[in-house]
């Protein structure tokens, strides 16, 4: 039977003891009461626990419980992981699944697991307190800060200009920092063309071409199925609800406006979604689960589509409950069939408590774009909305990878 032949007693305690480095390979030793300890004096912050589905670390105030499996699994030695490539080189499959180690001691910075084939494995303790379920889900996977109307104006979060952004990696990274904390950011005095408005748009990421097109430019002409090619106000919203993968980011330039009105709106959804789990949890919970489609058909002379786009209106990562994504068109929801009646009623209760959030005045940041101003907009967390307008209005604009821009925002050292 395995564990008869696993030296480790489970629920036993070793709490390190460590002087001068030299020691610091010092062996753990079996004593007469069955506990493991060091021989060595001064005590370290860490100490462990062998239990018999978990093996328990205490570290940095963090109580953290790892499968057995888990820590084999993610062993970063030179046999079972490539470093050159940042891939895991062992394989899972060959993995024991009842695998238990048959020696553990600690140092200063590490824990060492002695497998049964003999096999050595060191984890760095800062390692394992970054990566254990109890750490990640105290903390944001990607911080952000929350904002109102009022509260974005005091920030007071600074534009970048076209000749320094495009030259200057700082300035780049200026601007993905205020990307990233709200979801919105700015480059004045690009040249109103739609090519330089694709030049701005490739410094950050890839151009994500969809049925629109790569660069799209437009103006109230009817042209597609859509309420954004007319002079109509648009009530917010995010973009293509109706992709299974909703487009990540949005970009806008108004090339030319010879009238009035044509404002945008945007509302940060992230600090509406937050009032209304401080409110209304169990609402906050339904709008999480409930999956709900979105469509949208097109069937003009030049163009005919059907998209379908499956999902809560809340996404959000189940060990830390934060949102990452909203998903909130009321122009393109479809017949909600996905759930029975019962529940269909608190949908729709939860919908209409969000939906005050996301209309109260306060929370309405109103911009006028002109000529040389872009926007980005994080099509994920922020909806858009448009005032009615008349006269000739032009704009062009794309959408992004959103991957490739949180690779651009990771190769700058910000965490995203």
């Amino acid at each position: 039977m395995l564990l008869t032949r696993i030296r480790l007693p489970w629920l036993s305690v070793c709490k390190t003891r460590v002087a001068a480095p030299s020691r610091l390979q010092r062996s753990c030793a079996p004593l007469g009461n069955n506990r493991w300890q060091h021989t060595t004096a001064q005590p370290s912050p860490c100490s462990w626990k062998a239990r018999e589905n978990s093996f328990e670390v205490s570290y940095g105030g963090l109580v953290m419980q790892f499968d057995y499996m888990w820590l084999r699994d993610h062993c970063r030695s030179a046999s079972c992981y490539n470093s050159k490539t940042n891939q895991r080189s062992l394989d899972t499959a060959s993995i024991d699944l009842n695998i238990r180690p048959e020696k553990a001691r600690t140092d200063d910075e590490s824990l060492y697991l002695t497998w049964p084939d003999g096999h050595v494995t060191q984890y760095k303790l800062d390692w394992l307190a970054q990566n254990s379920y109890e750490g990640k889900k105290h903390s944001a996977m990607h911080p952000h800060s929350l904002w109102n109307a009022g509260s974005y104006a005091r920030a007071d979060a600074p534009s970048v200009s076209f000749e320094k952004f495009m030259t200057c990696d700082q300035e780049l990274k200026r601007f993905l920092t205020n990307f990233l904390l709200y979801g919105i950011a700015f480059v004045d005095d690009v040249p109103a063309t739609v090519e330089d408005t694709e030049k701005v748009t490739q410094r950050v990421s890839l151009i994500r071409e969809t049925m629109y097109g790569r660069m799209w430019s437009f103006t109230s002409d009817y042209s597609r199925g859509d309420t954004a090619y007319t002079k109509l106000a648009l009530d917010r919203h995010t973009d293509t609800a109706y992709f299974q993968e909703p487009c990540g980011i949005q970009v806008f330039h108004c090339l030319r406006h010879e009238g009035t009105g044509g404002r945008t709106l945007l509302v940060d959804g992230f600090n509406a979604a937050d009032k209304l789990l401080q409110r209304s949890p169990e609402l906050f919970e339904l709008l999480t689960q409930v999956p709900i489609k979105h469509e949208y058909l097109e069937n003009l002379s030049d163009h005919s589509n059907h998209m379908i786009g499956i999902g809560p209106v809340l996404n959000v990562y189940p060990w830390n409950n934060e949102v990452y994504m909203i998903r909130y068109n009321n122009y393109d929801r479809a017949v909600i069939n996905t759930v029975p009646h019962d529940v269909v009623q608190r949908w729709y209760a939860a919908h209409r408590e969000l939906t005050k959030e996301l209309r109260d005045p306060d929370n309405e940041l109103w911009v006028k774009l002109t000529p040389g101003k872009v926007i980005f907009i994080d099509n994920w967390r922020v909806l858009h909305g448009r005032e009615s307008f008349t006269g000739l209005r032009q704009l062009c604009g794309c959408y992004l990878t959103r991957d490739d821009v949180l690779n651009t925002a990771r190769s700058l050292g910000l965490q995203a």
